[in-house]
């Protein structure tokens, strides 16, 4: 199955990466670097409308390409699994339930900024891989491993059994985030933007830490959350 995706960083991250089937741009689009790599790589470009874009698009924010290319390609848990017991310290981000694509775009960003070895998401109430979330990766996605998992709590099982420790983020947990050292193979669980993380996923986890807050907002982004917890545990493993 074929996907368009959108948006100038996310199309020039997968004409580099050979991802790309075809190409469509405005009849204004001057990005060199973009044509250029598309004219390398022998692609197809088709001159479109601006209405033409935004029905491939869905209306979404295009910047003037967008680009054919194949559907999302998820990792197997088993395979994610064995390719971060090969680093030094194995972590992994599990997100408990996120469904706004904004936010996982941006968190992909995130766990390729920190190298961190790969995400895990639920098939059921949560997003997927979309095309919104692959813009706002601006290319992230393309070296970011994601496993897509039916159970997320079997799923936590399997871990275990791996040898990971599993550390769910939940603002009414007593521990602060950087009470931990993180010096063990890591499943850090992030809740959805609204309910949080699932009672069984916390019930099985074994540590539940927070995030202080002293300010009047008692909350943050989901996105914003992840990136703070995940540079804590950066932190932390190189202060060791």
């Amino acid at each position: 199955m074929a996907i368009y995706l959108y948006g100038r960083n996310a199309v020039r991250s997968s004409l580099i990466n050979q991802k790309v089937h075809k190409l469509y741009i405005h009849t204004n689009f001057r990005d060199q670097d973009i044509l250029k790599l598309a004219k390398e790589a022998g692609i197809a470009v088709d001159i479109c409308e601006n209405n033409q874009l935004n029905s491939l698009t869905n209306q979404g924010k295009h910047q003037g390409v967008v680009a054919l290319i194949d559907d999302f390609s998820y990792t197997s848990l088993t395979d994610l699994i064995a390719y971060s017991k090969t680093k030094h310290k194995p972590f992994i981000l599990i997100l408990a339930g996120i469904e706004d694509p904004h936010n996982l775009g941006a968190i992909a960003r995130t766990v390729d900024a920190f190298n961190i070895d790969g995400i895990i998401i639920p098939k059921d109430r949560s997003v997927d891989v979309t095309p919104a979330a692959l813009k706002v990766a601006t290319g992230a996605f393309d070296y970011v491993r994601v496993s897509q998992v039916t159970n997320l709590n079997q799923s936590l099982n399997t871990l275990k059994d791996a040898g990971f420790w599993i550390v769910s983020a939940d603002g009414s947990a007593t521990q602060d985030y950087l009470d931990l050292d993180y010096e063990f193979p890591l499943a850090l669980v992030i809740g959805s933007e609204g309910k949080g993380i699932p009672s069984l996923v916390l019930k099985n986890s074994d540590f539940r830490v927070k995030i202080p807050m002293n300010g009047h907002v008692n909350s943050l982004n989901a996105s914003v959350a992840t990136a703070v917890l995940i540079a804590g545990v950066i932190y932390k493993r190189n202060k060791i």
